[in-house]
């Protein structure tokens, strides 16, 4: 993988620990969340103009994404509702690109070197390791797990229509960013929708004044959440999908950075060594 191409996903990763950084730190997370994607699409409707539509090839990509996305936020929800950020996030996100990786040849017609092979289990064992400080703890909340991996299937299967959605824009004649932009534009209403349908009347009440307080970071967080998907799917066009989606799946360890940085988090051995299984996982795949 190119070396510019392995720093801009890894920047965006970096971006993707931002904007969790700041829904981590609220305490609505499932208003901030729907905040950051509705504030997010929002924001976005400028970019149409300067980007551009995609072209028609990529709306059925874009279509099925957005559909697939519904089943994201639900089983999100789910894994949420029954069980703890902490436990259930790493097992999405670090499962996801293994899954990526086994389906690469099948929907992709794209086959992995070994190096790229062994750069995508070291990150893979490296999120895990990092995020699951407690692995007894989060298999005790089964329902919970099976919520975090079904989601972590349907994080593989829009990885896998918008890396083919991305490059069919590419090919007649578009860009990733175009794709990208009316992608957020059209996804930043159904989940924000749904969480205001699942709120009671008195919780409904009090959604107005939690926005403005939290107005300006969920903006920035939605550009955030725009910007690294955008980097992401820029760089799909550029290398295998499944060597993109693991390196993205770094932002667990500049999540957990943050967390120790800012949140005075304790770090300790197992995410050190995670740390380090996951550095090694980013050389194998800029070398593969």
């Amino acid at each position: 993988m190119d070396t510019f191409v392995v720093l801009a996903v890894l920047f965006g990763a970096l971006l993707h620990a931002g904007w969790n950084a700041l829904v981590k730190s609220s305490g609505d997370k499932e208003l901030d969340i729907a905040l950051v994607h509705f504030l997010g699409a929002i924001a976005s409707l400028p970019l149409l103009m300067l980007f551009g539509m995609p072209p028609r090839e990529a709306w059925p990509f874009i279509g099925a994404s957005l559909f697939v996305h519904i089943a994201y936020y639900l089983t999100l929800n789910g894994a949420y509702q029954h069980g703890d950020l902490g436990a259930t996030y790493p097992i999405m996100r670090g499962t996801a690109p293994l899954l990526v990786a086994l389906g690469s040849s099948t929907v992709l017609g794209e086959s992995l070197s070994l190096a790229a092979w062994a750069g995508v289990l070291a990150v893979t064992t490296g999120v895990l390791m990092v995020g699951l400080s407690r692995p007894a703890e989060a298999l005790h909340h089964r329902r919970a797990m099976l919520f975090a991996l079904a989601n972590a299937a349907v994080i593989a299967s829009y990885t896998f229509i918008d890396g083919r959605g991305v490059r069919a824009s590419a090919a007649a004649g578009g860009t990733a960013f175009s794709y990208v932009v009316l992608l957020f534009v059209l996804d930043g209403f159904p989940y924000p929708a749904l969480v205001v349908w699942r709120r009671s009347a008195a919780g409904r009440a009090k959604i107005m004044a939690y926005a403005r307080q939290r107005w300006l970071l969920a903006t920035i967080g939605g550009l955030a959440s725009l910007g690294s998907y955008g980097i992401a799917l820029w760089a799909m066009t550029r290398a295998p999908v499944a060597a993109v989606s693991a390196m993205r799946e770094t932002s667990v360890l500049f999540a957990t950075a943050l967390s120790v940085l800012v949140l005075k988090e304790h770090f300790g051995l197992q995410r050190l060594l995670g740390a380090v299984v996951i550095v090694a996982g980013v050389v194998a795949l800029r070398l593969s």
